[in-house]
């Protein structure tokens, strides 16, 4: 009756499938997947949607208001916003996943050596992540791009290392609950290096409350960029990004007459960092039952 029972026991019982039943349970979150979606979507097939080339120039055009031909208006060159708004999606999501990729990364590795090995290796790391997590990033950032010189590459590279303490810290705690247990003493009394206990138990398990770190670090992430940019020390033109598209709002005179500028690029960095953050959102309920409301 037993294995009758085990056999017949609906298959969406799994933990899987009982996590996307909690995302499903939270609206914001779900509306928010298919938003970015949506925007991501709309970078990728940026050209057929927008119909003009983002950097073409047409000063007869400049500064005009939406109209048929240009939906969402001009800029002070005469190109045509919507494009531009299109094509700056593309780099402005690039650098959040990015920024995000290297943070879970070097968070992971670094937080499963730390918590695997402990000892010195556990206290150097540690201290690493708190020299890290005590300077303010965006100071730090401003000043590497004006040493280094204003680019994609380095902001990335700036942003997802001043993003990997947050991601360190967790899977360290994950490791440091795990190494004692039975399955992984038994691992390494076979003869199991820390290599393959973090790829078998510790990377796995670490994996839900990771997923949700990197949401909210693409978020993080895309604000970033969009500060830096509007700096003018992030993407530089003609590439378009979200940020430099805001560089117009410093005059008050674009502000007030002409909000076409800077209205689209500053909603969709608002929407986008908001939806993310409600993905992520709905990821930590999903993988955490207790912290759902």
């Amino acid at each position: 009756m037993t294995t009758t029972t085990l056999a017949a026991a609906p298959a969406g019982r799994s933990p899987t499938a009982a996590a996307l039943r909690r995302f499903r349970k939270h609206p914001a979150a779900v509306v928010s997947v298919l938003f970015i979606a949506l925007v991501v979507l709309a970078a990728i097939f940026a050209r057929p949607l927008s119909g003009h080339d983002p950097n073409a120039i047409d000063l007869l055009s400049a500064r005009t208001g939406p109209s048929g031909d240009h939906l969402l208006g001009t800029d002070s060159t005469g190109r045509d916003v919507l494009s531009r708004l299109l094509f700056a999606g593309r780099i402005s999501l690039g650098v959040g996943i990015a920024s995000a990729v290297i943070a879970v990364v070097v968070g992971t590795l670094l937080g499963s050596i730390a918590g695997l090995l402990g000892g010195w290796v556990d206290g150097l790391v540690m201290r690493l992540a708190d020299v890290f997590m005590s300077f303010p990033s965006l100071v730090v950032i401003v000043v590497v791009a004006g040493i280094l010189g204003p680019s994609v590459l380095t902001m990335v590279i700036a942003i997802g290392l001043f993003q990997w303490p947050v991601c360190g810290r967790i899977v360290r705690g994950v490791t440091l609950s795990l190494r004692e247990q039975e399955f992984v003493l038994a691992s390494r009394a076979t003869g199991a290096g820390p290599l393959w206990l973090m790829r078998k138990h510790i990377i796995p398990a670490a994996l839900p409350p990771v997923s949700v770190v990197a949401t909210l670090a693409v978020a993080q992430a895309i604000a970033l960029e969009a500060t830096l940019s509007f700096l003018g020390l992030g993407v530089q033109p003609p590439a378009s990004s979200w940020g430099n598209m805001l560089t117009d709002a410093q005059s008050l005179t674009v502000i007030r007459s002409e909000p076409w500028l800077w209205l689209s690029p500053g909603i969709a960095v608002a929407l986008t960092v908001l939806a993310v953050n409600f993905v992520g959102d709905g990821l930590r309920d999903a993988v955490d039952p207790r912290s759902a409301s």
